[in-house]
């Protein structure tokens, strides 16, 4: 039996449990597509307001999340701040407009460590500030509650640990 006669039928024997929690898995996955793409609009729009066109929304984000912190390009997509393939562009377009510093690890020459400069917290100021204001009015304005959240994100970090062993054990 090849692949799509078992697909096939695989499909006729579906429960109606199964075909509803195959809409809501494919309905998640758009909405959190569509959620990140969003967020970029947002962050766009605040700089836009702020006459800020210096910078990317995805740029912008990866300033606020190295925040404070002196990482290197690996640490970076491995604790998720960047969500793409071309950190070092980035990382590199960053250092040449002055947001970011970087400088050679003394341990592994291999290795480059980067952190912000007073323009990039500059910038991750502005999103964290963005941020706060969303956090303010998002309970009255969203009609989201914290426990709302914390349901979400145990979901939503649940779906990642899946995915993650999906990829480590060749689900």
């Amino acid at each position: 039996m090849n692949n799509t006669q078992r697909k096939s039928g695989e499909s006729q024997r579906s429960t109606p449990s199964d075909t509803a929690l195959r809409t809501l898995y494919l309905e998640a996955l758009q909405l959190v597509e569509r959620l990140h793409r969003r967020l970029l609009d947002v962050v766009k729009d605040e700089f836009d307001r702020n006459g800020r066109s210096d910078i990317n929304a995805i740029q912008a984000l990866l300033l606020f999340n190295i925040g404070n912190a002196e990482l290197t390009a690996g640490e970076l997509r491995s604790r998720g701040y960047y969500l793409g393939s071309n950190v070092s562009y980035n990382l590199k377009k960053l250092v040449e407009l002055g947001f970011i510093s970087h400088e050679r690890s003394r341990t592994d020459r291999r290795s480059v460590r980067v952190s912000l400069t007073e323009k990039g917290t500059e910038v991750a100021e502005l999103v964290a500030g963005l941020y706060e204001r969303h956090v303010a009015s998002i309970e009255h304005v969203g009609g989201i509650k914290a426990e709302e959240f914390q349901s979400m994100n145990k979901a939503l970090q649940r779906l990642d640990r899946f995915w993650n062993d999906s990829i480590a054990y060749r689900m």
